[in-house]
């Protein structure tokens, strides 16, 4: 009997849909404790492969009969291996997920956030797998892609979808947790790249600069994205106003959290830059803009509809990274509850300077594993 494969993108809808599920994890214990698929209604088991080598007869009686049960590995072997003996043993709700965590990690679903003025709209492209959140502003049958990821298909196939031209791709600042893909996709349809010039000291190819004040206009001109320098994350970090509704915070605020300060080494220089912007500039703005971040840390940063979006004034008074008083507590909060540093941070800083160009598997290897951008 042919093993049943579960795509990751059924996966998704399946945390999106808070589904019920069991999720066999056959990676080692510390991976799993690392990283893994987050459900609502999941429930999980972990067991090693390595220790079902000689058979699955000793979890048998872990397994729920009533409930749709996928096995998961790193790359997707492992997994297939497990639920064929599962298969021999008689259970027949058992799927391998297909690619395992690293396409997990890979996938991308686009979800309406809302209608913009004159006709256009805005689409949030969530990597759940990730933690990581991007963005596609449409107008007038233009584009702008915003803080993308390396799967550039999934934006020009969307755009292709929906009959927009790509005309301009923003990067909010150097990426340290993931790979962008602003520049291929500038290339691949010949749009205007965007990077900001303070954090572009040491990039090896040609960006426009965008800076405090700059308006781009994408297709009709009242959808205009606004430029607001908001450092702290890193010294370039730009946030975006669009269409007089939505802050595009990059990875200064988040909706349970705030930006970490320290992926460049400079967390004590930093964090009043951080402060300043989140105090101070942010506190300027309307609190009826919904910020749209660039990560999210938890599933319970996610609404009903999937989006990760909330008001600015609701953050004001709900998130505990802006409701600090004292500076040197903020201080004391920010660099003493930083979480590990991700995952090969330095080379994917690298790459996406163009320093170095890792081929496509060592790019998948280099992005394994959770989101850590923020305070905890």
């Amino acid at each position: 009997m042919a093993v049943q494969e579960m795509t990751v993108k059924e996966m998704a809808k399946k945390v999106l849909n808070n589904e019920e599920l069991f999720l066999l994890d056959v990676r080692t214990e510390d991976d799993f404790n690392d990283w893994k698929i987050e459900g609502k209604n999941f429930e999980y088991l972990n067991i090693p492969y390595f220790e079902l080598l000689d058979g699955v007869e000793e979890i048998m009686d872990q397994l729920p009969s009533d409930k749709e049960i996928v096995v998961a590995c790193a790359k997707g072997g492992s997994s297939q291996m497990v639920a064929e003996m599962l298969n021999d043993e008689g259970v027949t709700n058992v799927y391998s997920l297909e690619g395992g965590m690293k396409a997990w990690s890979e996938h991308l679903e686009p979800i309406k956030v809302s209608d913009l003025n004159d006709g256009g709209e805005l689409y949030q492209f969530v990597r759940i797998g990730k933690g990581c959140l991007s963005y596609m502003v449409t107008s007038n049958g233009e584009a702008a892609i915003i803080d993308s990821t390396r799967m550039i298909d999934a934006y020009t196939d969307f755009a292709e979808k929906l009959g927009v031209n790509i005309t301009h791709v923003f990067d909010t600042h150097l990426h340290a947790d993931h790979i962008s893909g602003g520049r291929k996709i500038a290339e691949a349809t010949g749009a205007t790249y965007w990077l900001p010039p303070k954090d572009a000291g040491e990039v090896t190819f040609d960006y426009q600069p965008l800076e405090d004040g700059e308006k781009v206009t994408i297709g009709n001109t009242t959808i205009d994205i606004n430029a607001l320098y908001s450092p702290g994350h890193t010294i370039g970090s730009t946030s975006f106003v669009v269409d007089d509704q939505f802050l595009m915070s990059g990875d200064i605020l988040f909706v349970d959290s705030i930006g970490r300060p320290d992926l460049a080494g400079k967390a004590e220089d930093w964090v009043m830059d951080l402060r300043e912007t989140l105090y101070t500039r942010y506190k300027e703005l309307s609190d009826e803009l919904v910020v749209l971040p660039a990560h999210f840390m938890i599933m319970d940063e996610m609404n009903e509809d999937g989006t990760v979006a909330e008001k600015l004034g609701t953050l004001f008074e709900k998130n505990h990274g802006l409701n600090i008083d004292d500076q040197d507590e903020f201080r004391k909060m920010v660099t003493e509850n930083l979480p590990p540093q991700p995952n090969a941070y330095q080379e994917i800083r690298e790459t996406n300077m163009g320093k170095i160009t890792p081929d496509n598997e060592k790019q998948r290897e280099m992005e394994i594993g959770p989101n850590r951008c923020a305070v905890r």
